[in-house]
């Protein structure tokens, strides 16, 4: 791959729409039953509007908030999550890969009623090298999350490896 390819996606940066779902009530509680979270700030109203102004959604559901509805009617072709990653996948050849780090900063609270969108950007790309599992290389992208009041609810970062798997014998 030629550096120009490499220039080329540095600083790239992908808007998203906001999510089909807005932040509700009852997929909070199947959340907070699938794991098993008794946190009294999700359950005790009283113990939200003291520590947080109100009900807020776990921070943990972030992502649940910004994911596309995978069939809509009349919608065009959906877009996927980390939709940065796999068009850099497709223009660098690199059709395998594997998240190796990820982070996030939490920073205001989503609340009832709150939709969610992304900005999805490419902060780095190494260079290409050998590994185990195939010829890659490692990027990193940076998801920005805010609501549809433009406030950041979190920042997630994700550090990747892509590859192309070695030729492996009959």
């Amino acid at each position: 791959m030629s550096k120009d390819l490499v220039a080329e996606w540095l600083g790239t940066e992908l808007e998203n729409p906001l999510g089909d779902v807005a932040c509700e009530p009852g997929a909070i509680l199947h959340w907070l039953e699938a794991t098993e979270n008794a946190n009294p700030l999700f359950w005790e109203p009283e113990v939200a509007e003291q520590v947080s102004g109100g009900p807020i959604a776990p921070p943990t559901m972030l992502s649940v908030w910004m994911r596309p509805l995978v069939w809509k009617p009349d919608a065009p072709d959906a877009i996927r999550p980390l939709e940065l990653h796999f068009r850099m996948k497709e223009a660098f050849g690199l059709p395998d890969g594997i998240v190796y780090r990820n982070e996030i900063v939490f920073h205001e609270p989503v609340r009832i009623g709150d939709r969610v969108r992304t900005t999805e950007s490419v902060r780095e790309i190494g260079e290409l090298r050998d590994s185990r599992v195939g010829k890659g290389r490692n990027w990193t992208i940076d998801v920005t999350y805010r609501n549809q009041r433009d406030q950041v609810v979190g920042v997630e970062t994700y550090e990747m490896f892509s590859y192309v798997r070695e030729a492996t014998a009959s």
